[in-house]
């Protein structure tokens, strides 16, 4: 009979029914938003359109990246998050509003909802604290923070919490994150402000460069994701791009290759490729045998790029597995975290108020 009330009245069973549970991969070009029994509801950029006259947004995520490159002067399409922060946080703090009403719709419960925030691995306590401010701003009645290569994993089902390596590479569009994980916590990580948006910013400097053509930053993306690969591959592969001629001002078209998106990208792959190997140098040797046991993972928009599993895995000389759906693992991740809060508590990032006080 104890059990039968313990289990009527326990808190998770009636949280679920006055409030929404949550979880938002809060990246610098897409944002994910899970939702507790519904699974990813959302998946939009995150660009928010804002009325400089009348300082009110306009539109927010697919609408607003549409309207990138494309607004009168009084409107402005901007990314609030650079590098997987907040670099504005007022307008953070609207994108994330827009986010947990339109996940709730129809399901409006009698509390706030609890949300689990994913942010990249080595941010301050200022940057988290500008997380967790903003979506208890938006609305949130109880906020979780935990680091995006953490949700990733679990994302993915490796076993974080045992006492064994897992290794992932969480390629974003602001930042990659590289970890070495075990008993819920990093061993060994960098982050690297290499990932999606630098791969583009390669593209548009290389035609620039070499074409005397400027060219948008949705098209260079379009381009990476059309032919982008760091291999050879067996047949060539070509793309045809639209741009202003920089010498006439006048509209001009190219034919664009695999080798010349591979030379435009090679010098941030090469970083990112060094920097995880700077990662399995400083891993300790009983953990290292578990990583190049169980090989390394891959996620994020990132882990698409064609060969760059091979590439890293002949340099690092161990196996490389990318993961499936890369682009949705964080997301995923934090909504296991939501589902299983008691098991996965240790992997969470700690409020400064909640730290024990120190001696």
């Amino acid at each position: 009979m104890k059990d039968f009330f313990k289990k009527i009245f326990s808190p998770e069973k009636w949280s679920g029914l006055v409030s929404n549970d949550i979880g938002i991969d809060l990246g610098t070009a897409n944002t994910l938003v899970y939702v507790r029994g519904k699974g990813i509801v959302i998946n939009e950029p995150s660009v928010v359109a804002v009325n400089q006259k009348t300082n009110q947004v306009v539109a927010v995520g697919t609408q607003a990246k549409q309207m990138l490159g494309r607004t009168p002067s009084h409107i402005v399409a901007v990314r609030p998050l650079v590098d997987g922060v907040i670099s504005d946080f007022e307008v953070t703090e609207e994108m994330i509003v827009y986010l947990l009403n339109k996940s709730q719709l129809g399901s409006k419960k009698l509390l706030g909802p609890r949300v689990v925030v994913g942010v990249p691995s080595g941010i301050t306590n200022v940057e988290i604290r500008a997380v967790r401010d903003a979506t208890k701003n938006a609305g949130a009645r109880e906020v979780y923070i935990v680091e995006e290569p953490m949700a990733a994993a679990i994302g993915i089902r490796l076993p974080v919490n045992d006492p064994v390596g897992n290794m992932i590479i969480d390629i974003g569009g602001g930042t990659s994150d590289i970890a070495v994980i075990s008993l819920a916590g990093v061993v060994s990580s960098k982050n690297l402000r290499i990932a999606g948006d630098k791969l583009n910013n390669d593209i548009i400097g290389y035609i620039r460069s070499e074409f005397k053509i400027l060219i948008g930053e949705k098209t260079a993306e379009n381009i990476k994701i059309a032919i982008g690969t760091v291999a050879n591959g067996d047949e060539p592969m070509e793309a045809t791009i639209k741009g202003r001629d920089l010498i006439t001002g006048l509209p001009r078209e190219v034919i664009i290759t695999d080798s010349d998106i591979r030379e435009a990208i090679s010098h941030s792959i090469d970083s990112l490729v060094e920097a995880t190997k700077e990662v399995l140098e400083t891993t300790p040797p009983e953990i290292l045998g578990d990583v190049m046991q169980r090989g390394v993972y891959l996620t994020g928009g990132g882990a698409l790029i064609k060969g760059l599993g091979d590439l890293i895995s002949e340099h690092g000389k161990i196996p490389v597995h990318v993961a499936n759906d890369p682009l949705t693992a964080v997301a995923r991740g934090c909504g296991i975290i939501l589902e299983n809060l008691d098991v996965y508590k240790d992997v969470l990032i700690q409020n400064e108020d909640e730290l024990p006080p120190k001696k």
